[in-house]
């Protein structure tokens, strides 16, 4: 593979590819004294972007740097207002030139869910995340994904998030939720058991190792998570930071044979330049640093070059930070009391580490989501970043049999995925395209063709690039059979701003087509908790990094039917023309219900 070169498509690359609960540091008599901890409530005013949106205000002139957490607030980083709401944009993109759709009205309600992706739970005081390798290039927007803000504050947007969605929940009844990936940073054990554990509404403890300033600083200290409204049922995707370190390497086949030991070493890990080169791993020359957690913006420690240190740098060492392998993640989901328990692994392989299953939501309505593990193997010898679109042949023949499976049931098909498609150019020259080594079963344009042969098949759901991006795929023949174009919907994520998560209504209309409402949802966090000051931390970032472009027009593909997002946001109505076998079995269930 050749060298990386740092360029704005591999700076958002990396951003994805770089991009428990236990008490190891207390002493049984500091728990012992230690009061009940309290949770962090939400405001009251929820929301969603249709009625109000987040305007981050002009970024300052003073130039900072994104470790220099303490000069947001002083130098005028992280500000923002309260701005007009975002109306749906009526696409028709999938309908034939003629339609209007002018008088059609909405006459049942057919599924009711939401999509959380890329939380990124970040241990922040792990002996290896990549903090100080932001430093050497500055003013790359990679860096918000190594060293910002936000990393201090991860489980508390996820409270705020699981919060609202409750919220939502008693305004409109949601029949089900799915995180599309990337749930936890860097594959480790306590990463995703805050992760688990906040959507179950445990007490929190969200610092490690020593547990430094856990009785003082915000950020560290244990709190009480809200948890998910235990009626609505939830479901996980996997993505390339589940299970490759920082969501890039293969923890058992990198260059770097101790890579799985320094998880729960005590000693901070020293690598080369990955942003450069990801073979760098294997060098020793700067070592990376942690977030020191008695402080209350987080100073880096431990951090630069191998020479300028007398001995190594030294951490407690948390046997919780181990690195999860595949099939460990996956059994983790058993380990809850929300539903339905092991949230979609039970419908599948967890003993070979196979991540793909599908579900029917809803008895009474035909439509099933198949949940599609679409990204690199472990075992696969790249060097490079971990980041692209891939199917082997035994989720390539599977998949293919569940589209054949659901077209012959008579189903309405949606593929929840981590990784999006046809959005990046194809790799190598973008690390999130579609693979192009042999050892893919299924190139994109073959991907393509299969899914537009299955006319039930409306829509294919994503994270992993952190943007709220919708894109259509028209159907290759329009006039003639309009049914076989579908919807691609990413959500962004709730680390990085705009820090939301998305909803969706299906809808059959009066004239037999549907309607996919789809709406982005900021948390409605209450001003003075963390969850709050995670969202001036993400702005800041993103003024700092000056990624505003990649938020609101971010189009390699220079694709048309992709289309702006004012304030990182995009709010749609996606009209979806059916086959006349699915109008007919549609209609007959509306009319047997009412």
């Amino acid at each position: 593979m050749k060298p990386f070169f740092v360029n704005k498509k591999f700076c958002l690359a990396l951003l994805m590819g770089m991009l428990i609960f236990s008490l190891p540091g207390y002493s049984k008599a500091t728990v012992k004294d230690q009061q009940q901890p309290t949770g962090y409530p939400i405001a009251s005013d929820v929301q969603t972007t249709t009625q109000r949106t987040i305007v981050p205000e002009p970024t300052p002139t003073t130039a900072i740097n994104l470790w220099e957490i303490s000069k947001y607030s002083q130098y005028g980083y992280g500000n923002w207002t309260y701005g007009p709401g975002l109306p749906y944009n009526k696409r028709l993109d999938l309908m034939p030139a003629s339609y209007s759709g002018s008088a059609v009205t909405r006459i049942m309600k057919l599924l009711n869910f939401f999509t959380i992706s890329d939380i990124h739970i970040t241990d922040k005081e792990s002996p290896n995340q990549l903090i100080y390798i932001q430093r050497l290039h500055p003013n790359l927007p990679i860096g918000t994904s190594l060293c910002s803000g936000v990393m201090l504050y991860t489980t508390h947007v996820l409270d705020a998030a699981i919060q609202t969605v409750n919220a939502l929940h008693k305004q409109n009844p949601l029949d089900f939720g799915i995180s599309l990936g990337d749930a936890i940073n860097s594959t480790q054990y306590n990463e995703l058991r805050w992760y688990i554990d906040v959507i179950d509404g445990k007490v929190i403890t969200p610092s490690s190792g020593a547990h430094l300033g856990a009785e003082t600083i915000d950020y560290q200290k244990p709190y009480q998570a809200a948890g998910l409204d235990k009626s609505i049922p939830w479901y996980q995707t996997l993505g390339n930071h589940d299970h490759f370190w920082m969501g890039s390497i293969p923890v058992d086949y990198s260059l770097r044979k101790d890579l799985r030991q320094s998880y729960v070493a005590d000693e901070v890990f020293a690598t080369g330049d990955v942003l450069r080169d990801p073979r760098e791993i294997n060098n020793r020359d700067y070592y990376v640093g942690v977030f020191d957690g008695s402080t209350p913006y987080g100073n880096i420690k431990y951090a630069g070059p191998v020479k300028d240190f007398k001995t190594p740098p030294k951490v407690a060492a948390d046997p919780d930070r181990r690195s999860l392998l595949r099939t460990e993640w996956m059994q983790e989901f058993f380990n809850t009391s929300t539903l339905p328990i092991g949230h979609g692994f039970n419908l599948t392989d967890v003993e070979n580490g196979f991540a793909c299953y599908s579900f029917v939501p809803k008895s009474n309505i035909p439509l099933k989501v198949i949940v599609l593990d679409n990204t690199q193997q472990e075992d696969s010898g790249s060097v490079d970043i971990h980041g692209h679109g891939f199917l082997d042949s035994a989720r390539w023949d599977w998949l293919k049999k569940e589209l054949a499976d659901g077209s012959a049931a008579g189903q309405l098909m949606i593929i929840a995925a981590h990784v999006p498609i046809g959005v990046e150019v194809t790799a190598p020259n973008s690390e999130m395209g579609w693979w192009t080594d042999p050892q893919n079963a299924v190139t994109l344009p073959d991907l393509i063709a299969e899914l537009q042969s299955h006319p039930n098949f409306i829509m294919w759901i994503a994270g992993h690039r952190h943007l709220n991006t919708v894109k259509a795929f028209v159907s290759p023949d329009p006039v003639g059979a309009p049914e076989k174009g579908f919807w691609q919907v990413e959500t962004s994520s709730l680390r990085d701003f705009p820090q939301q998560f998305r909803t969706f209504e299906i809808y059959l209309n009066s004239d037999a087509t549907i309607s996919i409402m789809i709406t982005n949802v900021d948390p409605a966090v209450l001003e003075g908790t963390p969850a709050a000051t995670s969202r001036k931390y993400a702005i800041a970032a993103a003024q700092i990094a000056g990624t505003w472009d990649t938020l609101t027009n971010w189009n390699p593909t220079n694709d048309p039917t992709v289309e702006l997002m004012p304030t990182g946001s995009y709010n749609a109505e996606l009209v979806t023309p059916l086959s006349p076998a699915m109008r007919k079995m549609l209609q007959n269930i509306e009319t047997t219900q009412r």
